[in-house]
């Protein structure tokens, strides 16, 4: 059975970067009825905070991403916080240092930073030069007796081809000597993310990693621990990364377009899910789709192996097409919330939603005409007011006039003011909408007309240059 997984950590909110990898898998897993995996990775405990797993449970199920092995459900290969983890851990750390392929490291900051300095200046690829790979029991016996408190680094073997077949990029090669012995557990005894990472996937059954690209260069070495250990390893896949509109990769540290902030935004989980689907992986469909639907067409050899660029516009496109895809009343007042509800009048809040299901993207644009259209009316300002310079002086006059003769057919309104005013086209539909909304685009005028009433229409009827 495949079985793939999502494992962040809980040190910030969940970006669209992130969002995409725990989507991709999700999907990956639903589409070939496999079971999908969330593990939360807390092992950095002064940077962790119960709130962001809270948050990032909020926003997985808000996107429709279901786990079956996880907190809240359980599962046989509990338990799915690492900070619980840490016997499971010490077992494998003392196997590898029993078998030699661990040993004690009591080198410093200080001198670690001199070493990668020194070869950096000499055109070497920085790595660990092995200067407690040859202490003895003594050496290693006087040092912890003097009070040192040494790492953990695993052996790395000398001059060994690493090579995997990655679902994404396919064959990939790395040569041992690059990579250097490296820490697994450090010295105030937290395990490392690649050692840990490794193991859980491992004892999880995790068959498909699903994972940026800039974890490539930790699989080798995730490699070559489990191969040491025995432990069956999963299959790798790095996805290509996004960036943002500056060309710079998306971070969690840096609060890149947080999922959170999205939601909070008025961007419906549709949206968001339609979009990132997209992005790096493609779709025949260009319409939009429901998760089960996208679960079913997901497809590994669909992925692309290129970079790609976050697109407002494009995220803006699926926002619209989930906002038209709202089905009923009460799906779109769910989204727009009470605080618009309250300022329109029961009798139009059909109408209401009805309206701005075509004219709207978030629900603050719905605030904003419901302001409009129940409140006090239009405000003007010098940039408004030079809309109607082309407006001639008696076009308000007779606009009332014509309204209150005709009282609120607007076919017959507009006819009758062409005939009158010897206008058309935006000469006659501008100015009417910027006195009846202050607005240049929105609703058609048929319905502002129908929201406001005869009497607020003939109130709101006047020259604003008067």
């Amino acid at each position: 059975m495949i079985k793939t997984r999502f494992s962040p950590s809980p040190t910030g909110m969940l970006h669209l970067g992130n969002a995409r990898t725990a989507l991709f898998s999700a999907l990956y897993a639903k589409g070939n009825d496999g079971r999908y995996i969330l593990r939360i990775e807390d092992t950095d405990q002064s940077r962790s905070e119960k709130k962001y797993i809270d948050t990032l449970k909020n926003d997985l199920h808000w996107l429709g991403i279901e786990w079956q092995e996880g907190p809240d459900v359980g599962g046989l290969a509990g338990p799915y916080f690492q900070s619980e983890r840490a016997d499971i851990y010490d077992q494998y750390y003392r196997q590898l240092e029993a078998s030699g392929r661990a040993y004690p490291c009591f080198c410093t900051d200080a001198e670690l930073a001199f070493n990668r300095k020194l070869q950096l200046s000499r055109g070497q690829p920085p790595r660990y030069p092995g200067t407690c790979r040859k202490l003895s029991k003594e050496q290693i016996a006087k040092k912890i007796a003097d009070g040192l408190t040494p790492a953990l680094r695993f052996f790395v073997p000398e001059d060994k081809t690493i090579e995997f077949v990655d679902l994404v990029k396919d064959l990939q090669r790395f040569n041992s000597s690059d990579i250097g012995d490296f820490i697994i557990r450090r010295a105030d005894g937290g395990s490392s993310f690649m050692f840990c990472n490794a193991i859980d996937d491992s004892l999880m059954g995790v068959t498909h990693v699903l994972r940026g690209e800039d974890h490539l260069t930790n699989t080798p070495r995730q490699l070559m621990i489990l191969d040491a250990l025995q432990l069956r390893k999963p299959e790798y896949g790095h996805l290509s990364l996004i960036t943002n509109e500056d060309s710079m990769r998306l971070s969690k540290r840096k609060g890149s377009f947080s999922l959170h902030d999205l939601r909070e935004e008025g961007y419906l989980s549709l949206a968001i899910v339609n979009y990132l689907s997209r992005l790096t992986h493609s779709y025949e469909d260009s319409v939009l789709l429901d998760f089960d639907t996208l679960a079913k067409k997901f497809r590994l050899d669909k992925l692309s192996r290129s970079p790609a660029r976050f697109d407002r516009n494009q995220l803006l496109h699926w926002q619209k097409e989930a906002v038209l895809a709202l089905k009923n009343d009460d799906a779109i007042w769910q989204w727009l919330g009470n605080t618009v509800k309250d300022k329109v009048p029961t009798a139009k809040q059909h109408l209401f939603a009805s309206v701005m299901q075509k004219n709207i993207l978030f629900p603050s644009d719905a605030n904003q005409w419901a302001d409009i259209l129940f409140g006090e009316g239009p405000s003007w300002n010098e940039e408004k007011l030079a809309l109607l310079n082309n407006t001639s002086a008696d076009f308000f006059k007779t606009a009332q006039e014509v309204f209150q003769k005709h009282q609120g057919d607007l076919k017959v309104i507009l006819d009758d003011l062409k005939k009158s005013l010897n206008i058309s086209g935006k000469n006659l539909f501008m100015p009417l909408r910027l006195a009846l909304t202050g607005e240049e685009h929105g609703p058609e005028l048929v319905h502002i007309v129908e929201f406001l009433g005869m009497d607020e229409v003939l109130k709101r009827l006047k020259d604003p240059r008067l």
